[in-house]
């Protein structure tokens, strides 16, 4: 197993696991696909704070990735990359036919030398991307785009993947890791494999500090709040449990209605 455990010298390290990176390139190989990324901080346009919680963080820029793999072409992995943005790995492509560089999802097992096609005419292997009507039956899948011709939405993250269930002359039919079952059209394009990292959820944070550095700021339960702050806050000592628990605006969160998605193209809910 690709992990690290360090040894206890100090409290923050005592049960400390992280994912051994030694392998992967730090450092961006292909510099016209890097953007600035501004850290907002969970605020808006007009500078209100719309998401809680956020703040800090290391500075970090953006790769811009490539989940648009629908022209044909033919390329060679040049380098596996670490992305701070996304908990999978990433791999720079040259395609030797029009002589450009660009950035992918890496699955589990690619390596640099690789040859990766994207098409119709592209074969059944690791790291190729092809309409799922090319794709047999019960194959695992990932990168998987929701409408034809349009960016792929599903199985992005480390160790996610999707399974092609059954499919007719017009739709297709998926599990994600979920357990949801999706319709899609065979015509979305979707890359064989498993996405990289799958070690990702056996680590852990360690220490506070870790959490700042990823742009994470502590939570606050509202009882330890002020009544202007919160609606469980104020009262005399502790009183958690006289009140009816609710969001920060008011919001019954036990015993009322939950909203799900109307997304016609679920057949079947995750349980």
């Amino acid at each position: 197993m690709n992990l690290i455990k360090k040894r206890p010298t100090t409290p923050a390290t005592r049960n400390l696991i992280q994912i051994n990176n030694k392998e992967l390139k730090k450092r961006p190989f292909i510099k016209n696909k890097i953007l600035g990324l501004k850290n907002g901080s969970g605020r808006n346009n007009d500078g209100k704070i719309i998401t809680r919680r956020k703040g800090g963080g290391h500075k970090q820029k953006y790769r811009k990735i490539n989940f648009l793999r629908i022209n044909n072409y033919n390329g060679i992995i040049t380098s596996i990359e670490y992305d701070p943005n996304r908990s999978a790995n990433i791999a720079s492509v040259f395609n030797y036919l029009d002589k450009t560089y660009e950035y992918i999802l890496a699955t589990k097992n690619l390596k640099i030398g690789d040859i990766v096609k994207n098409g119709i005419n592209a074969e059944i292997k690791n790291g190729n991307s092809l309409p799922l009507s090319k794709i047999p039956v019960g194959s695992l899948i990932s990168n998987v785009s929701t409408e034809a011709k349009a960016k792929a939405k599903i199985s992005r993250s480390a160790g996610t993947f999707s399974q092609l269930l059954e499919k007719t002359t017009t739709h297709a039919r998926i599990k994600i890791s979920s357990g949801e079952h999706r319709q899609v059209s065979v015509n979305c394009f979707a890359t064989i494999g498993v996405i990289s990292n799958e070690d990702f959820f056996l680590t852990t944070i360690g220490k506070a500090g870790r959490s700042r550095w990823l742009n994470k700021r502590p939570k606050v339960r509202g009882v330890a709040m002020n009544p202007v702050d919160h609606p469980h806050g104020g009262g005399e000592g502790k009183t958690s449990g006289g009140k009816t628990s609710v969001t920060p605006w008011g919001k019954p969160t036990k015993g009322g209605k939950t909203s799900r998605s109307k997304n016609k193209f679920i057949i079947m809910k995750r349980k």
